[in-house]
């Protein structure tokens, strides 16, 4: 019998009931996608690509896909989805193993005062929302993978300034991370999704490539939790030896980069891809004023920027609250058992992108079977799928927070939050998917980046004005804004695809 009253107990079964859920889920997940392929093998035997095309969402790619055979399709799908997600992998890997240390590091290790340490954060969102813009227009014009290699040499400075215990080298250090988180999350996705539509993928295959990366984030950060645990006990209680195991990943991401990946750029970019000579604007203003032109002028980009900021914005702030949120009823909260929960959350986040992968998945063989039967009943476009998702996603995020909030029962908030990070892991191949078909591809990691500024706004009034003392108003106004997200993304994205959809037949959307 469980005992509820020792925590360590509790925690270590929830997070073995977990696992094994996990454990059936991905097998049940290759199952589902051996099915699929086999599905979409018999299915092409006919006539002509273009028949595949229009059974997985016609006219939602571009390049010359129509020229591109099932078999090679399926071969170039795997070739790229290996290459970006071992890439991914290590990069990301890179970043999770500094995550538990950080505060640790500047509070306890270095002695410095709370307000030093939040103003040390502030300035890494600050300096990621003021390089958000800049970093999107740089990818685009001068390559996303040369961003790429970029991002690895900034945050190895990151590293090594964070290691040195003086606080102009340490700001320099936040300066670097921040300008290096956002190309981690603008650049990568955009490298995939270009790369992809050059090859002349569907989008399905972009989908399922975002939710394995999805699930590769999940395990890495679940084992880098592990591994920058053990490190600091190997060390001696140092909490800079994460950050050193960080250098060295990021030096073999640069590596493999520099190895497996193509350049691609956006319209204009590099003198090959634009035919020309790169702009000698360094900030691209006029880049921007039109890339923001494009969002202001297009409800459902607007639409799009509106979700990444409250969702993202929330699961930032999260970050923060979780651990104080759990101690807050806790009958021992100076010794919750952090890495049995950080993990149980990392687990949380891949069964939502296995569950993600899942509906695709079934999505795709009720296709194929509708057009085999000469389509006998309506069925959604991949694009209204991902949005009505967006929109579930955003609702279920609501409710997991407002059921933190409502609920004073320390383990009620553990599943609630572990609810959360489910969503968080189909937020992503949601999200991104939705990004790769509605922007185009010449402002692509403009725009993804331009959507970050926002965010970091958001972020940044949000910690300046006391997220620890006001624990519940700030989970209530996240819960808040991600249901009228809910709400928007359902009345301006499903509203308008699915009216497409029932005058055309499709989505009319390009990718490029």
């Amino acid at each position: 019998m469980l005992n509820l009253n020792n925590p360590d107990a509790f925690y270590e079964t929830q997070l073995i009931v977990l696992g094994v859920v996990c454990l059936i889920s991905l097998v049940v997940d290759r199952y589902l996608a051996r099915k699929t392929r086999a599905l979409l093998a018999s299915s092409a035997s006919q006539p002509a690509r273009d028949a595949a095309d229009d059974r997985l969402e016609s006219g939602k790619a571009n390049g010359p896909m129509g020229s591109v055979s099932p078999v090679s399709g399926t071969a170039a799908m795997r070739s790229l989805e290996r290459k970006y997600l071992v890439v991914y992998a290590i990069v990301m890997g890179a970043d999770w193993l500094q995550g538990p240390y950080v505060y640790s590091l500047y509070r306890e290790q270095y002695q410095f005062p709370e307000r030093l340490v939040a103003v040390l954060f502030v300035t890494g969102f600050i300096s990621a929302g003021l390089a958000a813009p800049l970093v999107g227009v740089w990818a685009d014009q001068h390559g996303r993978r040369r961003l790429c290699l970029v991002f690895c040499i900034t945050y190895i400075l990151a590293c090594l300034c964070i290691s040195i215990p003086s606080l102009p080298i340490l700001l320099l250090g936040r300066i670097l991370g921040g300008t290096s988180t956002s190309i981690l999350f603008s650049a990568f996705e955009s490298w995939l999704i270009s790369s992809s539509t050059s090859l002349g993928l569907p989008p399905s295959d972009l989908s399922t490539i975002m939710g394995r990366a999805t699930l590769v984030n999940g395990l890495v950060a679940t084992a880098a939790g592990v591994v920058s645990n053990w490190l600091v006990k190997k060390s001696g209680g140092n909490y800079v030896s994460p950050f050193g195991a960080s250098a060295v990943l990021l030096g073999l991401g640069w590596v493999v980069i520099r190895a497996w990946w193509a350049e691609n750029y956006g319209a204009g970019g590099g003198s090959a891809a634009g035919g020309g000579v790169v702009e000698s604007d360094l900030f691209q203003v006029k880049r921007l004023g039109k890339a923001w032109n494009i969002v202001r002028q297009d409800p459902l980009l607007l639409t799009l920027g509106l979700t990444q900021t409250c969702f993202e914005g929330s699961m930032y702030l999260f970050v923060f609250l979780w651990v104080p949120s759990l101690q807050e009823h806790s009958p021992t909260p100076s010794s919750l058992p952090l890495g049995f929960i950080f993990s149980s959350f990392m687990i949380s986040m891949m069964l939502g992108s296995l569950l993600y992968t899942a509906i695709v998945s079934y999505h795709q063989r009720k296709q194929v079977r509708a057009k085999g039967e000469k389509e006998k009943e309506h069925l959604d476009s991949s694009l209204t799928l991902h949005a009505k998702l967006s929109s579930l996603v955003c609702a279920l995020s609501a409710l997991a927070l407002a059921i933190s909030v409502a609920k004073q029962d320390e383990y009620v908030r553990f599943w609630a939050f572990c609810l959360f990070e489910a969503c968080v892991g189909m937020y992503y191949p949601v999200q991104g998917t939705l990004r790769g078909t509605l922007i185009s591809n010449e402002h692509r990691a403009t725009l993804s980046s331009l959507f970050r500024v926002p965010l970091n706004i958001f972020v940044v009034v949000s910690l300046l004005t006391g997220v620890s003392s006001a624990r519940r108003a700030v989970l209530t106004a996240s819960a808040i804004m991600l249901a009228g997200s809910s709400l928007m993304t359902g009345k301006v994205i499903v509203g308008r695809v699915g009216d497409e959809d029932e005058g055309k037949g499709t989505s009319g959307r390009s990718r490029d």
